[in-house]
């Protein structure tokens, strides 16, 4: 899991890096679907060529729900938003998401608030800490802190900047942020839909496969109305081909195949514990090489974020403990009962086989007939 944050933290740096340079967001999302398609292709193949069940209709209308959400909407509004701000405020709005699902989860009844629990309250806070730390990263940005410049200079990326100077967009501090949080409430929307759908087609890499392909035909025709240009398409540019092989490789196939491999062996909540840690990658790369100057706002939003994160996955973990214990006494319970049940009918079938005898010795008969019994 800390190698996965290190993709993530690396992706965010390269697609800053590709942005910058005049790249356009659905063109990166689209490649990046492209080159993710190729790298999970095959392990849904190797893996679940046997076992898979059957694609009906259904199945793929809840895949293509998958790709508008925690694809299409994920992604370009990801990529959007961090065109238009800093890596790190795009890393760390990326920690609400455990908060925006819950609050998703509450509005279609797949959870409930219970406020009378501490595990219920520990969400609500944990909710209400993560929008007050979106908010302050929003509109609040405060002094920068005195860090001194960084001995590392890349002078790649100077160059990179200097011949793209017209094609590169100022930041907004309260655009980029919108952006992101859209993206998370597509990410959220993913979960919800996903969650059903797993239960249905128990295929994770099978269906990662179609939603990425799926996706890669929807950037790619929203890509072409709205960039009509096909010098934009072009990879020949280092900048922009090691940005999207690097999204759909690393950030995406290699990242989903130990994220899941991760989630079987320790469980989700497990994996959501180093969500903050890409925070802190990214704030060292990108002060370190994309000079990026680190605000107060941004400090103490990020604090409260990863406080709320933490809380949310408390309380779920405390919630999730309860549900095990109500499942370990049913099983007792099914069990007690399956137990009883068979003594019973052991009981049953020895009055069945004794019924004769008693009727045969009730004639005033004072020996057994073997063939009556």
């Amino acid at each position: 899991m800390v190698f996965v944050q290190v993709c993530y933290a690396g992706m965010n740096i390269t697609s800053k890096v590709a942005l910058e340079s005049g790249m356009n967001p659905l063109v990166l999302v689209a490649y990046r679907q492209i080159f993710a398609t190729m790298a999970i292709g095959p392990f849904s193949y190797i893996m679940e060529w046997k076992t898979m069940p059957k694609i009906t209709f259904p199945i793929l209308f809840q895949i293509f729900l998958c790709s508008l959400t925690g694809a299409v909407a994920n992604q370009v509004f990801y990529f959007l938003g961090l065109k238009y701000s800093s890596a790190i405020i795009a890393s760390a709005l990326s920690n609400i998401l455990p908060a925006v699902t819950f609050l998703l989860a509450v509005i279609f009844r797949q959870e409930s608030a219970e406020i009378r629990k501490k595990s219920g309250i520990a969400k609500i806070v944990g909710t209400i800490l993560c929008v007050g730390g979106a908010m302050m990263l929003s509109f609040y940005q405060g002094k920068v802190i005195g860090l001194g410049e960084p001995n590392m200079n890349w002078s790649y990326l100077q160059k990179v900047r200097e011949s793209t100077t017209s094609n590169t967009v100022n930041s907004n501090p309260l655009l980029g942020p919108i952006f992101i949080i859209l993206s998370t409430v597509g990410w959220a929307a993913w979960f919800i839909i996903q969650a059903g759908m797993s239960e249905k087609f128990p295929a994770p890499y099978t269906s990662t496969t179609l939603m990425c392909f799926m996706a890669t035909v929807e950037c790619g025709a929203i890509g072409f109305v709205l960039e009509h240009k096909i010098s934009a398409w072009s990879l020949r540019n280092d900048t922009r081909l090691v940005a999207s092989l690097y999204a759909g490789i690393m950030g995406s196939a290699i990242a989903f195949f130990l994220t899941s491999w991760s989630i079987q062996r320790k469980g989700p909540l497990y994996v959501s514990v180093f969500s903050p840690l890409l925070l802190i990658i990214v704030a060292i790369l990108s002060w370190a090489l994309l000079k990026e100057k680190i605000y107060i706002g941004t400090v103490l939003g990020s604090t409260f974020i990863i406080a709320g994160l933490y809380a949310v996955l408390w309380g779920k973990g405390k919630e999730m403990e309860r549900i095990q214990e109500i499942m370990t006494i049913a099983e007792d319970a099914i069990k007690a009962s399956k137990a009883n049940h068979d003594k019973i009918n052991e009981d049953l079938e020895l009055q069945i086989q004794m019924k004769p005898y008693v009727q045969y010795c009730s004639n005033g008969c004072n020996h057994i007939d073997e063939e009556a019994i």
